[in-house]
């Protein structure tokens, strides 16, 4: 089989080649003109961009650049979130890698750290998973992970999106070579080995209240059996796969349901999953949320005390609290920030050597056990380090650090192109300098655009609550004047 995966026009074949859009694969529908894929893969209203056809396409270019890329044809293995769309996307994706010649895995639900884990503990060229994360039940992304269980490069996505766009050829005899699709839900359990094993040898739940919440989406399997296995007594909030309710008023971005389920229940803490799981907020007992900066400042401080932290580093996001940051100096600790998105985490991390970091949203990554952020994982993790400390979660958070009061506001714009360059905004630009100048050292500001979502987000941090209030609001009112309209 001859392939040329050279730019449409340039390359030269000893046969000859053609660009199967628009016919052995079906049509594909209009691309948008800005890039395919952002931060996480490529994400989108189910039905929109992403349809039966377009994910077709995708995994039959996809199928073509990872066979280009090794001379080892192993699978790729593909899971997914509890959407409605999710079944016909994977089913999608798989038609097309199979028809590149590929063999597809299929996981079934699961999430997301469980691919990348698989992909990297097994003889998989790549992993997929078919989920938007937390964003809304009408959403869906798909996720691809290189063979080593990281995020696929920019390079190779590139080369993904130009066969999509037509920029790539192929031989006419590329398809007559098929793959095959193959069940393997084993691969779960061992996943869930994987996890149990990571823990300390004398750590149990015995006697701990641990309240779930599933969020209707890929941990509804995992996480309950998990905890129960180690002793706890669970209590499942929104337990079931349910596409039609995921991530709705639940999970990790809506905490009240948790929080009181805390409270009435006596419980010793809860956790808060998002969609697919590979994030997590913690809720201590006395209905105080954990977010991903607590979590990172006492995992690190029991890894530092341990001396299995290098150069004391943490990696975090700009995101992260002033305060976190200045309690984590005065342990002596060393703290780098990044651009919001745990690509960009752990790309720092391999670049430093750093064996934690993370997002305040809650996306942990730990080298001392994976290279993909795992909610689960980090749950039970903080379950150990609580346990192993003697005390609860509530008292080991306050003798923490006390959080700047830091106010973040999301506004929608549904022109992508304004979204696109928002920094081209000169009156939102003079608001901003105005907000910094005035906040001086005792605060700072930070607006920046989703890579997952068609959000602005506009946060403000100051040691006073009403400054970081007032001007959170200005600068609202200008995004909603000049770019909403």
């Amino acid at each position: 089989m001859v392939i040329s995966l050279s730019p449409n026009g340039n390359g030269r074949s000893s046969r000859r080649s053609t660009n199967l859009n628009g016919s052995l694969l079906g049509t594909l529908p209009h691309l948008p003109n800005s890039p395919l894929f952002g931060t996480d893969g490529i994400r989108g209203k189910a039905g929109d961009l992403l349809t039966a056809p377009f994910a077709l396409q995708l995994g039959f270019w996809a199928g073509q650049v990872l066979k280009s890329k090794t001379s080892n044809l192993g699978p790729v293995i593909i899971g997914q979130d509890s959407r409605n769309s999710s079944d016909m996307l994977s089913m999608a994706m798989a038609a097309g890698l199979t028809s590149a010649g590929l063999e597809v895995w299929q996981l079934g639900l699961c999430p997301t750290p469980c691919v990348a884990y698989s992909t990297r503990h097994s003889e998989a060229i790549a992993g997929i998973m078919i989920s938007a994360s937390h964003n809304p039940p009408e959403d869906n992304g798909i996720k691809f992970f290189n063979s080593d269980g990281t995020k696929l490069s920019s390079t190779l996505a590139q080369e993904i999106e130009d066969g999509l766009r037509g920029h790539l050829l192929v031989s006419p005899d590329a398809m007559t070579t098929w793959g095959k699709t193959l069940y393997q839900p084993g691969l779960i359990n061992t996943y869930c080995q994987f996890l149990q094993q990571s823990l300390p040898p004398s750590f149990s739940c015995q006697g701990m209240t641990i309240v779930l919440d599933l969020a209707w989406g890929a941990s509804v399997n995992v996480a309950p059996a998990l905890f129960k296995a180690l002793g706890a007594q669970v209590i499942c909030l929104h337990e079931t796969a349910n596409g039609d309710r995921i991530n709705v008023n639940c999970g990790s971005t809506h905490l009240d349901l948790l929080k009181t389920a805390i409270q009435e229940n006596h419980a010793d803490m809860g956790f808060a999953f998002d969609g697919d799981a590979d994030r997590v907020m913690a809720v201590d007992s006395n209905g105080r949320v954990v977010d991903g900066d607590y979590i990172l400042y006492l995992w690190g401080k029991s890894l530092l005390e341990r001396r299995e932290l290098p150069s004391n580093l943490l990696i975090g996001t700009v995101m992260a609290n002033l305060g976190f940051e200045r309690a984590w100096e005065r342990l002596g600790g060393k703290f780098v920030r990044t651009s919001v998105g745990d690509r960009y985490v752990q790309a720092q991390m391999w670049e430093t050597g750093a064996m934690l970091g993370g997002e305040q949203s809650g996306h942990i990554i730990c080298h001392h056990y994976g290279v993909s952020g795992d909610g689960v994982q980090t749950a039970l993790q903080l379950a150990a380090l609580v346990h192993q400390s003697g005390a609860s979660l509530a008292e080991l958070v306050n003798n923490s650090f006390d959080t700047y009061p830091q106010i973040l506001r999301n506004v929608r714009l549904e022109d992508r192109e304004k979204l696109r360059y928002w920094q081209d905004c000169q009156p939102l630009q003079e608001a901003i300098k105005q907000a910094q100048e005035s906040m001086g050292n005792t605060g700072r500001v930070l607006v920046r655009a989703s890579g997952t979502e068609p959000l602005l987000r506009v946060m403000v941090e100051s040691e006073c609550p009403d400054a970081a209030n007032h001007w959170v609001n200005y600068l609202v009112a200008m995004v909603e004047t000049h770019l909403a309209e």
